[in-house]
């Protein structure tokens, strides 16, 4: 089968971890239709916009798109965040973050969570506005059944297709009673649904604790979209930090996969980049396209990689960016 993927470089060492992702990919016994559209800072001063509605419509049209990075400039009018509009453009409703442990010091045993993020609304809804000449700055959480609903349905059947025995929705609906109250409500109607995974509930400032406390105790946590935003950073320096973090965002007729990290200005051309969160990033978008057997062979050969320290060296190794690459690919295809 042929795939059309959409690759979005954006910024910093963006273009040159999606190199590192279409390197390994084409080493795939695939045929792939690889399609590039501008993403980011780059692409603001080129065309005007950070997010070109071409660049929508090719993500639209795609099987599946990998995400670099982009940089966040300073104070610019009419700029806007390219990633949240992309994810509310497109209708990207769910952030998934697979944090598990991995064969490394700098990780903790035993961790094998997913991170169910709402991704399209809450205090990223965009509604802002300004008061008293300036004194004032006013945010609207927007939270809606629709939306609760939907990301609270993903998180459990995630849960039952893992064969995983439990659910933590977590919320602050002690203070925040209307919008967290109706997420907390939604939740307990749809585990009704699924009789056989158990419903936990935390508070968000709870949750934050037991993470650093017993992180091993979570196996799914759904939350709404600032919660999740900052939970799966916390819970991703459990399992090796940011360079081995890596997302999918989901919705109903696109994906679009990227590692956790920014564009990391500093890094660029300097070979120090580590790839490894792009490749996690692009076998979760392998088995979103249902090459589940490549996927698992890809995230086999990144594992081996990061026991026997051929890494970059945020992960202790001396190799650069493009050894890392070379030898994720060798370790993939000595499986095939």
């Amino acid at each position: 089968m042929n795939y059309k993927i959409c690759l979005l470089s954006g910024d910093g060492i963006g273009p040159e971890v999606i190199a590192s992702a279409k390197d390994v990919l084409s080493a795939l016994p695939l045929q792939w239709d690889f399609v590039e559209s501008g993403i980011g800072f780059g692409e603001y001063q080129r065309s005007g916009s950070p997010l070109p509605d071409s660049t929508l419509q090719a993500i639209r049209h795609a099987d599946a798109t990998l995400f670099g990075a982009v940089t966040t400039p300073p104070n610019i009018p009419n700029y806007f965040s390219p990633v949240v509009r992309m994810r509310q453009s497109l209708d990207l409703y769910a952030n998934l973050r697979p944090c598990k442990s991995i064969p490394h010091e700098s990780s903790k045993p035993n961790i094998d969570i997913i991170i169910v993020r709402e991704n399209t609304e809450g205090l990223y809804s965009g509604i802002e506005r300004v008061e008293d000449n300036g004194d004032k700055a006013i945010t609207e959480r927007v939270i809606t059944r629709k939306g609760s609903e939907r990301i609270i349905r993903k998180a459990f059947d995630l849960a039952r297709q893992t064969k995983r025995k439990s659910v933590h929705v977590i919320h602050k609906a002690n203070v925040l009673r209307q919008t967290c109250g109706l997420f907390r409500t939604v939740a307990l109607e749809v585990a009704n649904e699924y009789p056989e995974i158990a419903m936990l509930e935390m508070l968000v400032d709870t949750c934050a604790m037991e993470l650093i406390r017993a992180p091993e105790q979570f196996e799914v946590i759904v939350t709404t979209n600032l919660f999740g935003d900052i939970l799966s950073d916390e819970a991703c320096m459990f399992v090796g930090g940011l360079g081995v973090a890596a997302s999918g965002n989901i919705g109903v007729n696109a994906a679009v996969f990227e590692p956790v990290h920014g564009s990391a200005p500093p890094l660029v051309g300097t070979g120090k980049a580590n790839p490894i969160a792009m490749l996690l990033a692009t076998a979760m978008m392998l088995d979103h396209i249902n090459e589940k057997e490549h996927a698992q062979k890809l995230n086999s050969a990144i594992q081996a990689c990061i026991a026997n320290k051929e890494t970059t060296p945020d992960l202790g190794g001396v190799l650069t960016t493009n050894e890392v690459t070379k030898r994720v690919k060798a370790r993939m295809q000595n499986e095939e």
